[in-house]
């Protein structure tokens, strides 16, 4: 796939990581959705493996589902990666993720063909994903129910106590400041369920900080190729 660029706004290109797999970049904020070091890869290290993967046997064994929040729903591809892992593992997802900036079709359009490499039914989920309706919950398959939230973090109403697991994937602190406070993760506190995890690529000093003095206890854990560590939380 050759870079793309797109009149969409904001405006963004796409671009292949060094895995192979397809990321978006945004001049306006010269910042990759994600690690230019490979894109799946990323994801699959920082939100599956680390974050919902530990989570897995225990939800299928008592068959109650995992309350997952995503902040930065974007491409879709944690959401996707989460449904491939839940599937395999029997358990029940409900999934939201909240976005401000959804894609415009062309640029889904031009993020497909990297998907149906994939085969069925990845690949008519990745559609299925970005055609679902937003503010409206959507069974992708049996067991995985979606619900895309067009709103930022900060005027979202989150029910409290109810999630599970928080992947936490908006842009770096510098691009973003706003959405890296301690009242931004003492909102997510309130919306924990006991024992709830939070993952992020991120591992900035005062972003763990501001995680600690909203409630959080924190790790550093191996970060994916091109990062030298990660953040896992838990209430």
């Amino acid at each position: 796939m050759k870079n793309q660029e797109f009149s969409s706004e904001p405006k963004v290109e796409v671009r292949r990581t060094a895995d192979g797999s397809a990321t978006l970049f945004v001049p306006a904020l010269n910042e990759h959705y994600h690690s230019q070091h490979g894109a799946r890869q990323e994801s699959a290290h920082v939100f599956i493996r680390h974050g919902l993967a530990p989570l897995l046997p225990a939800a299928a064994a008592t068959g109650q589902s995992l309350r997952i929040l995503e902040i930065g729903l974007g491409t879709g591809l944690n959401a996707l990666l989460t449904l491939e892992a839940a599937q395999a593992a029997g358990a029940f997802i409900e999934y939201d993720g909240l976005e401000t900036f959804p894609l415009p079709p062309a640029v889904v359009a031009a993020l497909q063909p990297e998907w149906d490499e994939r085969g069925t039914p990845i690949k008519e989920l990745f559609a299925e994903l970005h055609a679902a309706p937003w503010d409206a919950p959507v069974e992708l398959l049996p067991g995985f129910r979606l619900r895309k939230r067009h709103q930022s973090l900060q005027a979202a109403a989150l029910p409290a106590g109810q999630y599970n697991l928080f992947y936490f994937d908006a842009f770096a602190p510098e691009k973003q400041p706003e959405l890296w406070t301690e009242a931004v993760f003492a909102q997510l506190y309130a919306a924990a369920a006991p024992g709830a995890v939070l993952v992020t690529y991120c591992a900035q000093g005062q972003f763990r900080r501001n995680l600690r003095a909203a409630g959080w206890l924190t790790e550093k854990l191996p970060g994916p190729p091109g990062k030298r560590e990660m953040t896992r939380a838990v209430k």
